[in-house]
């Protein structure tokens, strides 16, 4: 008779358990170092890698902010954050970073730390036009954030983990104010038509939509939040698949943006007007034409 075979989710709580057990055989105290740790770890038969990932995970889990109060649950959360463990060098996955973040998001670095890099929107009239006219048919969400901070640290030989933090606090600020704005616009009319002597069900309206003006305003910044996690994650994918090669040169000489954005221009210029070639006149085409005239 065969033995019953066990699903993943009873593998993963039986293997949970078994490594607390392992662990409770051992002094713990006020805590491990980070090499006591992983030495628990390949007692119970945890590769170091694994380790490091998961201890990464939980230093950067702490880097954030709780964010539960008011206007988190209203208009979304301030930060946005995208994390991977990522297959080749680090030196490598960071300098295709990068290059996507220039000319993939229009990203421009603000800040260079020992372990991670702040990214900014590209300030200047070409930057602008690219983004107003969706150049490449991107959409350029993470030039809506105020900053982009992305960290590249090894694991182990050809393998790297990979986290990116987007700031949208500008974003939050900008449509909390315009909810303020609305509520107070609708306050306001109401104020007036108190004094002109207005009935009470038609005072009351004015408030009623400003308040819900105000609501769907807040409440809609959640489509932005998930664009720019979305996007996030993109990047990290693009890196996953080696879809970025720092080291590869385009085939071709190299356009600069001036020329590939007139180019984009006129593709779509071509493709809004042309109609097809057009028909020559019926006048002066036949062979009576000239004895016509």
């Amino acid at each position: 008779m065969s033995e019953p075979r066990l699903e993943r989710p009873a593998i993963e709580r039986i293997i949970q358990r078994a490594t607390e057990l392992q662990a409770g055989e051992r002094e713990i105290g006020a805590g491990l170092t980070e090499g006591e740790l992983l030495q628990l770890a390949r007692d119970v038969g945890i590769p170091d890698a694994y380790v490091r990932q998961a201890m990464l995970e939980e230093r950067t889990k702490g880097a954030l902010p709780d964010e539960r109060g008011v206007v988190a649950t209203i208009v979304g959360p301030r930060f946005v954050a995208a994390a991977r463990a990522l297959p080749g060098e680090a030196h490598r996955v960071e300098t295709a970073l990068h290059q996507w973040m220039a000319d993939g998001e229009l990203l421009a670095v603000k800040r260079r730390y020992p372990e991670q890099t702040s990214w900014e929107p590209k300030q200047g009239a070409m930057a602008s036009i690219r983004r107003a006219l969706s150049f490449g048919g991107r959409s350029y969400a993470l030039t809506r954030a105020r900053e982009v901070v992305g960290q590249v640290i090894p694991l182990d030989t050809g393998r790297c983990h990979v986290r990116l933090v987007a700031d949208l606090k500008n974003t939050q600020q900008e449509r909390m104010a315009a909810a303020a704005a609305a509520v107070i616009a609708g306050a306001a009319a109401a104020g007036v038509g108190l004094v002109l002597g207005v009935a009470l069900p038609v005072l009351i309206l004015p408030a009623v939509l400003g308040t819900l003006v105000a609501w769907l305003v807040a409440r809609n910044r959640r489509k932005d939040v998930e664009r720019v996690h979305v996007t996030l994650e993109q990047v990290l994918d693009r890196l996953e698949h080696n879809e970025v090669d720092p080291h590869q040169e385009p085939p071709g000489p190299r356009q600069s943006a001036l020329v590939r954005m007139a180019d984009e221009l006129l593709k779509r210029g071509l493709g809004s007007g042309d109609r097809g070639p057009r028909r020559p006149s019926a006048r002066g085409t036949g062979p009576n034409s000239m004895s016509r005239r």
